[in-house]
């Protein structure tokens, strides 16, 4: 074998244990990013399967369970009669619509102390995102047509 089919060969295993090495890096990456969403009945309806997976849980925050402590937040969500108690131990503090009866996303791992630990948080405000109030200029005069409300006046030169 000459020297230069050597080199070819070389190269070509080099090239070839990068791809492999990129490949099995970009899989464990998209399997620890993989979450699943459950509901919480479905959460306790997964026996053993659920210790194992990475899982996302919705509810509303059940009024007057959570309890801060800096960054980490103990508290109970509700879903159709259904209780999980969470405990979020994140890097951040708790968004600002995180409160009493908001709603709630939790993303972690179920414990077989039968307590959802929380990586991620998120939480909205019901109210925040309902449809606006009529203005209160329509409901003032409400005789008044559209046209009639919104006309401009008319601007005279001189």
């Amino acid at each position: 074998m000459s020297s230069q089919a050597r080199t070819y060969l070389k190269f070509g295993g080099a090239t070839v244990v990068i791809f492999l090495l990129l490949g099995y890096l970009a899989y464990t990456g998209v399997q620890d990013s993989k979450s699943y969403y459950v509901t919480i009945s479905e959460l306790h309806k997964m026996g053993n399967g659920a210790y194992s997976k990475r899982l996302r849980v919705a509810g509303n925050v059940q009024p007057g369970s959570i309890k801060r402590t800096g960054t980490h937040v103990q508290f109970v969500l509700i879903e159709q009669g259904q209780l999980l108690p969470v405990d979020y131990t994140g890097t951040e503090a708790p968004p600002d619509t995180f409160k009493d009866d908001s709603q709630a996303l939790a993303d972690g791992s179920f414990g077989r102390d039968g307590v959802f630990h929380a990586k991620g948080l998120q939480a909205k405000c019901a109210s925040k995102y309902g449809p606006q109030q009529p203005s209160n200029r329509m409901q003032a005069d409400p005789g008044k047509t559209m046209t009639q409300v919104q006309k401009p006046s008319a601007i005279t030169s001189n």
